[in-house]
């Protein structure tokens, strides 16, 4: 058994389109972003992943820009989806990998020194050669249960994310439909944190929402219920 983090790795994933100041357009949804990655910077979350298809390339490099600035001062690294170039040009701390997407290692000897890279699998034959995974830091596995972001497709479950743990030779974090309600299922199956969307984003500055810490918080209690289930 590989040894597991003392605290889950949180990270919370950004879709600007599930925001409340959605209605108003992009550049109200991009504001909006930035103002939840403030907030989660002060939560404690871990990354902040920048997911934001169909955003032109000026409008994704103020983003990530605003977005690193939000989180400056605190421990929160900001990744980019599949965009090293963006990446490096707007400050941030990363790029994460999307499944099918070019070698880690390839992007790691282009990087910026101490950066943080990513990599999105969905079963063990994604993690099981060396070099599938070399040079990654962590790897994202979904979707674990049914998510709004990826409607029809079959979860993995429980014991698909334990298959892929156990054969992961780097910290493996669980994604889709994954909330304080099940999240100490993911950590029974080996999952070294959580990533999110929906548990973030949605009702994001929405009267009565709870703030990002309070999810935080509540995502690290429940993982922490569930480092003793054992599937290993």
């Amino acid at each position: 058994m590989k040894p597991r983090p003392r605290s889950p790795i949180i990270c919370l994933v950004t879709d600007r389109r599930r925001l409340p100041a959605a209605r108003g357009g992009d550049g109200p949804a991009c504001d909006a972003l930035v103002e939840l990655a403030r907030a989660a910077g002060r939560a404690g979350v871990d990354i902040v992943q920048v997911r934001e298809p169909g955003l032109g390339d000026r409008r994704l490099l103020r983003l990530v820009e605003g977005i690193a600035a939000a989180v400056r001062g605190s421990a929160t690294r900001v990744v980019v989806n599949d965009r090293s170039d963006i990446a490096i040009a707007a400050g941030a701390g990363g790029v994460h990998v999307k499944s099918g997407g070019p070698p880690p290692m390839r992007v790691r000897a282009i990087a910026p020194a101490h950066w943080l890279i990513g990599r999105s699998v969905h079963r063990p034959d994604d993690v099981r050669p060396a070099e599938q995974v070399a040079g990654a830091d962590y790897a994202i596995c979904g979707t674990v249960f049914e998510s709004a972001s990826k409607l029809g497709r079959r979860p993995l479950g429980v014991d698909g994310l334990a298959g892929v743990a156990r054969e992961a030779s780097l910290p493996v974090l669980a994604i889709g439909g994954v909330d304080a309600g099940n999240a100490r299922l993911v950590a029974g199956a080996g999952a070294a944190g959580v990533a999110a969307i929906g548990y973030f984003t949605d009702g994001w500055r929405d009267p009565g929402e709870a703030d990002p810490q309070d999810r935080a918080g509540a995502l690290r209690t429940a993982f922490d219920k569930g480092r003793g289930l054992a599937y290993f």
